[in-house]
């Protein structure tokens, strides 16, 4: 394909991360024939949402959009995909991109049926880094039960004794601990940035005292607790002592709107937060959950109605007051917490159970920057040159977003690799 003034344009599009965001840019520019490269840095596609319990507008379980996907991305042959893959380098033009791509080994190849003989005989474990270090695997693990592709992974923390093992019981061939990383190079007309966001470091977070007290946990901590497939089998317990809390408190914009941490808003805390309130509920009648907060963003009118019904439970309890400070009490792992309520001007204090901290989202270019030539804002956020064209950020690489808006913005970003390839 060649423009009117015949500069080359390649008629493929790579897609840079596998999560809800990537798999819609790639599948809605793919299913108007083009040819589309996906590629994923972790062993599996799914990104976030593939750790949520549920996720909003209608509480669906991570199967409910994942399936779906799945089976598009199976069904369509313009799409190639690359897990444990990153972008080295990136080297021309608008139209005409050599990507240099790096490959990291799996040690399993395509023969893999996911039978998990290699887990049982595994004896080496590992963090589980899927449910943030709150329990532990083995070395021969699938990523989660929703894993694409379904295919198992070797750690190379497994020693000698392990891999004997593992390659001797499975029946078909397929683990290769003589698989090595690989470089080669793609040409690509566009290039979408879907490299999605990570939680903010919640540890830098001296006052709210996150890695100091066991019973203070992160929102997406709390995610995968509720989770059938978390380290607790759906079920949200104290990690201190396994016991059932009975009070229950959130500390909004734990990190967020701080000019010391990151100073916007995450847009998707809130909702969190009230739809963590629903988790706790259905498993705890009776407990009593309070929730600290600046003011509460609830956009649209499902999110608003929401929250009105979360307001008529006599059981929550909403206190306009930022959480300042918190400590132990001794003996008893509780956590007591200083705010001051906003609205009244005195103090709260108060003993919980469980502290759940709010935090942000931090788009993971902030962290890892990609080997490209992009615009990023303060924050980390990857800016949109429209006029430049070429290359393009989509979902929560190019702000903070929930699943809808990240589709939605996806599905623009896919158009406007396309117009990049077919401009005049």
């Amino acid at each position: 394909m060649t423009t009117d003034n015949s500069a080359p344009v390649s008629g493929s599009i790579m897609v840079v991360g596998g999560g809800i965001s990537g798999l819609t840019t790639a599948q809605e520019a793919a299913e108007v024939g083009y040819e589309v490269f996906l590629l994923e840095k972790e062993a599996s596609l799914g990104g976030r949402v593939s750790q949520l319990k549920h996720y909003f507008p209608k509480l669906c379980p991570p199967t409910c959009g994942l399936e779906i996907n799945y089976k598009r991305l199976k069904d369509n042959k313009n799409i190639k995909v690359f897990t444990l893959s990153e972008v080295a380098g990136v080297e021309g033009k608008p139209g005409d991109y050599t990507v240099t791509v790096k490959t990291a080994p799996r040690y399993v190849t395509e023969n893999c049926t996911a039978c998990g003989e290699c887990a049982t005989v595994c004896e080496t474990e590992i963090s589980n880094d899927f449910n943030f270090g709150m329990d532990r695997r083995k070395a021969a693990y699938l990523p989660h039960n929703m894993a694409f592709p379904q295919r198992f992974v070797m750690d190379p923390a497994m020693g000698t004794d392990d891999r004997d093992k593992v390659k001797e019981a499975c029946k078909y061939d397929a683990v290769d601990f003589d698989m090595e990383e690989k470089t080669f190079d793609l040409k690509v007309g566009a290039i979408v940035w879907n490299t999605g966001w990570q939680p903010y470091d919640a540890t830098k977070i001296d006052n709210l005292g996150f890695g100091r007290y066991q019973n203070i946990v992160t929102n997406m901590m709390l995610e995968r607790m509720a989770s059938l497939n978390g380290p607790t089998a759906g079920k949200i317990l104290r990690p201190s002592d396994d016991k059932a809390p009975e009070t229950i408190a959130f500390a909004q914009c734990a990190g967020s709107r701080d000019e010391n941490h990151l100073s916007y808003c995450s847009y998707i805390c809130c909702m969190a937060s009230l739809k963590h309130a629903t988790y706790l509920r259905a498993q705890y009648p009776d407990a009593k959950i309070y929730i600290y907060y600046i003011d509460l963003r609830t956009p649209g009118r499902k999110y608003e109605n929401f929250y009105a019904k979360l307001k008529q439970d006599k059981n929550i309890f909403f206190v306009k007051g930022k959480v300042a400070e918190v400590s132990e009490e001794a003996g008893s792992g509780n956590i007591k917490l200083v705010a001051e309520d906003t609205i009244t001007g005195e103090k709260v204090r108060q003993t919980v159970d469980l502290l759940v901290l709010a935090t942000g989202m931090q788009p993971t270019a902030a962290i890892d920057k990609p080997n490209a030539d992009l615009v990023y804002n303060e924050e980390g956020f990857i800016v949109n040159d429209f006029s430049k064209g070429g290359m393009f950020a989509a979902g929560c690489a190019n702000k903070p977003a929930d699943v809808v808006t990240s589709n939605q913005n996806a599905t623009g970003m896919a158009l406007k690799a396309i117009q990049t390839l077919v401009r005049r």
